[in-house]
């Protein structure tokens, strides 16, 4: 069996911290000589309180020092000669926050000011300043400091840490775009500038016999262009980190215009209130509707083919049908164009159907949280 690791919140942890201290305390002046009646209580008092005291030391160290000082010092007064584990908390808390100024003058303070109460309490110097040492231990007082110093120190190393492994991480992402965009420069940009040239060449040519330009030809021209501005906007995004405004659902309307150019009746029909659309929703849309009616065009052998995006508060809808040769009742092949749609969708935490209608035709419905993505 693997181990459990629990993680303790905080908060959890520190209060547990406070209740052990201040029942460590109370019992540490029960055990030991101690006053009776007001003066008693007034004592214990104190002590529980410089240790449930500990509980806001991570949120406020300073007052929690200036506190559990002044409880040590009061229980001192009220005759508890208990030593001050809740000041000592304090100390390594305050020190572990970076105030080192508040901690050095607040230990002084306590390590002057517990001598000189048993001064004026009538013991001789040499009992004084031996209750004093009994009471707040300088070796600990060092001990407590210089433990909170190490820890701060070593968080803060494993902060540098970690920011250098970001930025290790983020330098070598960015050399990957510019990897993946040489790549894609050397192999696709001069074959998509072959074929927009020669398609463009043969539209001149068959417009100056005086000859009707064929509908596919057009699209072939159409696609060329439409690819090389694809081609440049993503190569720009890659060796840029995405300054470029990508395509998006704004730019759907282009997607049905263009299929129309090649014969297919479409159509598009927007829904709802367009809240605002996040970038990667945006995206996501475009490429799927992008896909799907490539699809339509090449493999449905489909007359009409229809978008519908319903634009709801919390979820975004995207359907395309078509009338095309998909029997209902069989089994789509997932292709890549369907594999892709579906990364895309999971990565936005949305679902994606992609099946046969039961008229006939094939459907592709995504749905999209709006609230949830970025």
């Amino acid at each position: 069996m693997g181990s459990r690791r629990f993680d303790v919140p905080a908060p959890v942890r520190d209060a547990v911290i406070a209740v052990g201290v201040a029942g460590a305390q109370v019992a540490a002046g029960l055990s030991g000589d101690h006053p009776a009646g007001g003066r008693g209580v007034l004592g214990l008092a104190l002590l529980a309180a410089g240790g449930l005291a500990l509980g806001a030391a991570r949120r406020a160290p300073v007052l929690v020092l200036a506190v559990t000082g002044l409880c040590a010092v009061g229980s001192q007064v009220a005759g508890f000669d208990v030593p001050a584990v809740a000041f000592l908390v304090a100390v390594y808390a305050a020190m572990r926050a970076g105030r080192r100024a508040a901690t050095l003058i607040a230990s002084v303070a306590v390590l002057v000011v517990l001598p000189a109460v048993a001064l004026l309490s009538g013991q001789d110097a040499g009992a004084a300043f031996e209750q004093a040492r009994d009471v707040l231990e300088l070796a600990w007082l060092v001990a407590a400091a210089a433990a909170g110093e190490a820890l701060r120190q070593a968080e803060r190393r494993a902060d540098e840490a970690e920011r250098t492994r970001e930025e290790v991480a983020r330098r070598r992402a960015d050399e990957e775009r510019l990897h993946i965009a040489r790549e894609l420069h050397d192999s696709l940009t001069h074959q998509i500038a072959v074929i927009k040239v020669q398609s463009e060449v043969a539209v001149h040519v068959t417009r100056r016999r005086g000859e009707p330009v064929p509908a596919a030809l057009l699209a072939i021209q159409a696609a060329g262009r439409e690819a090389t501005r694809e081609l440049r906007a993503t190569l720009t995004a890659l060796r840029e980190d995405g300054t470029t405004q990508p395509r998006g659902l704004d730019d759907v309307h282009e997607l049905v215009q263009g299929a129309r150019t090649i014969g297919l009746h479409a159509t598009l029909t927007m829904a709802g209130e367009r809240p605002d659309v996040p970038a990667a929703v945006s995206r996501t849309v475009y490429r799927i509707v992008q896909e799907a009616l490539t699809n339509v065009a090449r493999h449905a052998d489909a007359s009409t083919a229809s978008v519908t995006i319903d634009c709801r508060r919390d979820v975004l809808t995207v359907q395309i049908d078509d009338d095309g040769r998909a029997a209902p009742g069989s089994v789509p092949v997932l292709g890549v164009g369907l594999l892709g749609m579906q990364e895309r969708v999971a990565a936005l935490g949305g679902l994606l159907r992609a099946r046969p209608r039961d008229e006939g035709g094939f459907s592709v419905r995504a749905e999209l949280p709006v609230s949830s993505a970025s």
